[in-house]
Order: structure tokens, then C-alpha cells, then sequence
């Protein structure tokens, strides 16, 4: 499983501000932004042992336009990071954000 240090670090390379699970609303930021977050995990187990500690790692990409450059940027990355991901995106309409969603474990 990668550390919060590793992920953080990853995310320094794209050079937008990132923030673990939401940026609180008196430092918010103009997009485009990333958060990030562990939202479950899916451990290999047997015999009431842990193994392999694996979680789920989604990377939400906020953006007030479509960027496809960003968003390849941020696949070129995670492909060099070795990550295997699946993406979702939607608009946002209260926000007027574009929201791409990155999955994967690690």
C-alpha cells in the first residue's frame, strides 16, 4: 500500500493544489485542484490474517473547463507510477465544476 507521503508527493508533480479529502471552505482554491481520499480497502486475507494491506485510493480532478491536457497529464503520471485506475466524470451544476474521477488500489 502507498503512504500518504508517496501519494502527496505523486500529486506534487502535477503542480495544481491537492488536499486529503476537502479543502476546507477558508482555504479554497480556484480550479483546477485535486482531492484525494482512502475510501475502503480491499485486503488480501486468509484465516483471519491480513496479508496485503490494498485500499482504495480516488483521485477527484476539479476543473471549471474541460482539460483533456490535465487529465492526460494526470493518466501519463499514475501510468508512471505504475497504477492501474478507472475513470468517471460529471459535471457539476451547483459547483459549474467538471469532476473527473480517478480509481485504483494500492
Amino acid at each position: 500500500m502507498k503512504s500518504r507521503t508517496e501519494i502527496e508527493k505523486m500529486l506534487e508533480r502535477m503542480n495544481i493544489p491537492f488536499r486529503y479529502f476537502l479543502f476546507e471552505e477558508k482555504e479554497a482554491v480556484e480550479p483546477p485542484f485535486l482531492v484525494w481520499y482512502l475510501p475502503e480497502s480491499n485486503n488480501f486475507f486468509a484465516d483471519g490474517i491480513v496479508y496485503e494491506k490494498i485500499a482504495r485510493l480516488n483521485l477527484e480532478l476539479y476543473t471549471d473547463q474541460k482539460d483533456f491536457e490535465l487529465e492526460e497529464r494526470l493518466e501519463s503520471l499514475l501510468e508512471t507510477e505504475g497504477m492501474a485506475w478507472n475513470k468517471t466524470e460529471a459535471f457539476l451544476d451547483e459547483e459549474q465544476l467538471y469532476e473527473v474521477l480517478y480509481e485504483m488500489e494500492v
